[in-house]
């Protein structure tokens, strides 16, 4: 049996030959594929100014602002009384409009009534007495009357005078005018008027409570002329000047732009953030607008 050692060599020999004809590995390695590079083109960026030699820039930054919608100083009226008194009657409500005039709540003061009185009084002694002063000087210039009397008279008439004065004075305060006292007598209650048009505020009275003289009734806010209080600091300050244009947004009202023209920019920094007050006219406003509406804004170069 010699062919088992023959069948074996010759297996041997074919799996020598399988590995010789595998491929040897190749030394060059492939070349690496470089995927070609698209460069997108800024059409804004060509259209900026451009320095040849250093390559920089001459666009200058945007200065960029925060702040609130508000209303002028002489637009918001604080309606106080200089006497006290009880509140007889006070409808309102907040937010509501009322018109220049408009009578917003009535007191009740006995002390009302009695300055009223003092001043018919006045004015009636007043009377008396300036004829009595003018016929006492015309016998003093005739040497018929002694000018002890007419002293006296003249004394008198003086002082009834600035009473009546000091009294119309303190019922002007009160909004009573003297000549319509005079023809319509006394009034029981006093009258508390809106000195300007606008919207009702911050409301402090109800009937049956007690105002003392000075407290504010409420605020009446006109609208029809609002203003914007921006915030920017000191290293923008020089690039701000009166009269510029500036654009803004107002929180809630979406993405309409508004105009502006810069009226005031402040003289005081605020020492803790360096922040600088800008005042802002509003020339295209809108009934939606209410002070206290944040609003972004730049200025519009």
């Amino acid at each position: 049996m010699k062919l088992q050692p023959i069948i074996y060599m010759t297996v041997a020999l074919g799996l020598l030959n399988a590995c010789q004809k595998k491929e040897a590995p190749s030394i060059e390695s492939p070349a690496a594929v470089v995927e070609p590079t698209t460069v997108t083109k800024n059409k804004e960026a060509d259209s900026i100014p451009m320095d040849a030699r250093t390559a920089a820039t001459a666009r200058p930054n945007t200065v960029s602002f925060n702040g609130v919608i508000v209303s002028a100083p002489q637009s918001e009226a604080t309606i106080a009384v200089t006497m006290g008194g009880i509140v007889r009657q006070a409808d309102l409500v907040p937010g509501q409009f009322v018109q220049k005039g408009s009578i917003i709540a009535t007191l009740e003061n006995p002390e009302f009534i009695t300055l009223q009185q003092n001043y018919l009084e006045a004015l009636a002694q007043e009377e008396y007495l300036k004829q009595e002063y003018e016929r006492q000087q015309t016998l003093a210039d005739q040497k018929a009357a002694s000018m002890k009397k007419f002293q006296e008279a003249k004394s008198e008439y003086m002082t009834m005078k600035s009473r009546l004065e000091s009294t119309e004075a303190q019922l002007s305060l009160l909004g009573v005018n003297g000549v319509t006292l005079q023809k319509n007598g006394i009034q029981s209650l006093l009258e508390v008027r809106t000195p300007i048009s606008g919207y009702i505020e911050n409301v402090n009275v109800n009937r049956g409570k007690y105002i003392p003289a000075g407290e504010a009734l409420c605020q009446v806010i006109d609208k029809s002329a609002p203003m914007l209080c921006l915030t920017t600091y000191e290293k923008d300050v020089n690039q701000i000047k009166e009269g510029e244009n500036v654009e803004f947004r107002v929180n809630g009202l979406g993405d309409m732009i508004y105009k502006g023209k810069i009226m005031t920019v402040g003289q005081l920094v605020d020492p803790v953030n360096r922040s600088i007050k800008v005042y802002v006219r509003i020339i295209d406003s809108n009934p939606a607008f209410r002070p206290g509406m944040y609003v972004t804004a730049h200025l519009k170069n």
